[in-house]
Order: structure tokens, then sequence, then C-alpha cells
């Protein structure tokens, strides 16, 4: 994808939030640029485990940091250093952002808001995302996915209702919060076009996990709703939707309209089903929830699973319970990328979910640290002996 082509980003990103959602820029066709502090070693997702590439740099053959990092540059450059933060200014001044993810105190110690940069470039949009915020009692404290979830009420509503609570299985917090942050900064260039002034732009990990409680949110904030883990992960008042179990197994249906509870009835032979008056709309459902569970296992248990989905697939919202080496087993050749790595076996990507009508190019591999230092510094007068001084201070 080429949307963004022209647009520079430095992003002084680590670990996985602030990294994922500027992925996507990249993607898009921005020229993003990892700003890794050499005194720390770069990202500290280079060294991130179990899993690694051995056909890739050692800097860079962490798998866990290939996820989120591909298609980017990375320039070492230590902002703790007054040359190093000079250094920075220069390039800020051919830049249309700065991104950010770190605690919410360290920012202005950096120097990466728009009040210290916009001497340097006017239209420069500063995009931070922090744990708690940058400003208040919790700006200094260190926030991570896990911690939202169970401080937002996460845990609370993942499970089973007898088992401990749980947090999801992903990073869905940290994955939202780059994503906002990416559409924040995104946002600020268009406005800092049209306006020739820059901004700050601020998210957090906090908000949005607040942010994500929505109806549920709403319904305790206006009708002192609480709502609760359901059985077999079925929706809190829509029935069927939820696990049910067949010959082979688990299908999950979402039988979220009328008319899918209708053909879901007529499907599994049982037409009559839906006029029961236990059965015949949303309440009723819901209050003979149980007895339906029971009345839809026994008649989905005749079949497997690929069977129902062969019988309901397109006609009624349907899903078989995938492992993930399943899912990747049938996703499609618009879901999956290979990079070429010399002596060695390919590394197997992700493509962006994103898609337009215009030419894209072929997903790259993250960067080795400091790969791309020598170039980036060259466009602003740093090279030969001043680049090796550089590199003998620990600069870069």
């Amino acid at each position: 994808m080429a949307l963004l082509n022209g647009i520079r980003i430095l992003s002084v990103e680590q670990y996985g939030a602030g990294p994922f959602g500027t992925q996507f820029l990249s993607a898009l066709g921005a020229e993003v640029i990892k700003v890794e502090q050499p005194e720390e070693g770069g990202d500290v997702s280079r060294q991130v485990g179990p899993h690694f590439h051995a056909g890739l740099p050692q800097t860079a053959a962490s798998l866990f940091f290939q996820g989120l990092n591909a298609g980017k540059k990375s320039l070492t450059l230590s902002l703790r250093d007054a040359q190093g933060r000079e250094l920075f200014h220069r390039l800020c001044r051919g830049a249309h952002a700065v991104a950010s993810n770190l605690r919410g105190d360290v920012p202005a110690r950096l120097g990466l808001t728009y009040e210290q940069l916009r001497e340097v470039n006017p239209a420069i949009v500063c995009a931070h995302l922090t744990g708690y915020g940058r400003e208040g009692e919790r700006a200094n404290w260190p926030g991570y996915d896990y911690l939202m979830q169970a401080e937002a009420g996460y845990f609370a509503l993942t499970g089973e209702p007898d088992s401990p609570p749980a947090r999801m299985g992903l990073s869905m917090i940290d994955y939202m919060t780059g994503v906002l942050m990416s559409l924040g900064l995104v946002s600020g260039v268009l406005d800092a076009q049209r306006t020739g002034r820059g901004c700050d732009v601020d998210v957090s990990l906090m908000d949005v996990a607040l942010s994500n409680l929505n109806y549920v949110g709403l319904w305790q904030l206006n009708a002192g709703a609480e709502t609760t883990r359901q059985p077999r992960s079925a929706h809190p008042s829509l029935t069927p939707c939820q696990l049910y179990t067949t010959q082979d197994g688990w299908i999950f249906l979402m039988c979220n309209k009328e008319k899918f509870w209708h053909a879901l009835c007529e499907r599994i032979g049982q037409p009559g089903l839906a006029r029961e008056p236990r059965f015949a709309d949303y309440p009723a459902r819901l209050r003979h929830r149980d007895e339906l569970t029971v009345v839809l296992d026994a008649a989905l248990r005749e079949r497997t699973t690929a069977q129902w989905m062969a019988v309901l697939g397109g006609h009624v919202p349907a899903a078989p319970v995938n492992s993930v080496a399943q899912a990747l087993e049938h996703a499609g050749a618009h879901a999956l990328a290979e990079v070429a790595v010399p002596g060695a076996q390919a590394l197997r990507l992700l493509r962006s979910p994103l898609r337009d009508s215009k030419p894209s190019a072929e997903p790259t591999a993250a960067p080795a640290l400091g790969q791309h230092t020598a170039e980036l510094l060259a466009e602003v007068g740093v090279d030969g002996p001043a680049l090796a001084a550089l590199r003998a201070r620990g600069v870069v």
C-alpha cells in the first residue's frame, strides 16, 4: 500500500503497543524509523524469546520482534546525550511526526513533546502512547496490557462463571491502543498539512481499556447492570450466541438476528423449534437458555463440526473452534507472506489486513539494530570520521 508514501515518522518505541501501531503506518507506505537507545541495546523486544529465526541477524532474530516491526528502519541514537538530541532535532526538521510509547513521565524528559519540538519543526505531530497518561498521579507508573485487563474489568468478563478470573488470550488492549495512536498521528498530520501547526496527540492503555467496555459500561452506568461471565462464552443477552457441542468438538453459533434463528431451526431439521413459546423471541430464549442449550447440543451432536459448517455456512453465522495452527493453515495468500532469507528458510509473516486498489510492495523483515543509522545520519551531514566519533562515544 502506498497511501502514506512520503510521510516520515520517527518512533521512539519499544515492546508491543507502539510498534504494533506504527507497523500499520509502515504497511501503508510511511517511512517508520525506530529510534533506539544504544545504551539499552535497542528495543527490548529484540531479545524476547523463546522463538528465533536462525537465518536473520542476531538483533532481529526474535520472532516476537519480527511480528511487530516489519518494514521499518532502525536508527541507534541516544536521546539522553546532548549531541544525540541535537541530531534528533535535525531529523525532526524533515519528519512529519514523532511517535513514542513510553512511561508517561519520559517523553518530556527526552524532549519528545510538541512544546519542546515546535521550534525545530512547527508542523511536527507528537503522538504519545502511555500506560496511564502523561499527567496525574500515575504518570510515572509502568503499564502493561494484562494489568489493564485486570483493572478495567476484563478478567471479570472472560472465562467460565466458576473458573478463576481470566485474561483474554491476546494483548488486545496493546493492539487497540497502538492502532488508535496511529489513527491520532495520521489525523494530526492531516491537520498540520492544512494549518502548518502540529500538536500533541495522547492515548493511554487505561483509557482504551475503559473505552472498550462500550455497551457493557453503559449498561452499568445507566442501568446499574453488572455483566458477568457467561457459560460457554455466551453473549450476555442474545441467544443462541455461544458454543455448542458437535460429534467431534465444538461450533460457535451467532443468531444475532431473528432471521438467523429461523434459518438455524430449518437447517438442523427442527423448524417447529422457532415457534415454541420458550424460544419464540430473544427475551424468551434468554430466560430458557439452559433448556435451549440442551436441545441444540443434542441436535448438533449428530454431525461433525465440518459437516455442520457445510450445512450452515453462509446461511447461519457459524465458526469452527480452531487452534492457531488450524487457523493459519486455512489462511489464504492474502493473509500470509514469505520473506526470503539468504541461506536459510524463508521468514513467514502475517500481512497487514488493510487493502486498497493501489499497487503495494511485498512485506520486508524487521531491521537489525542500527541497520540504517549511517544512511539516515548521512542525510543530516554526519558520516565518515564524525560518525565514527559518535560510535566511539556510544551516542549511536
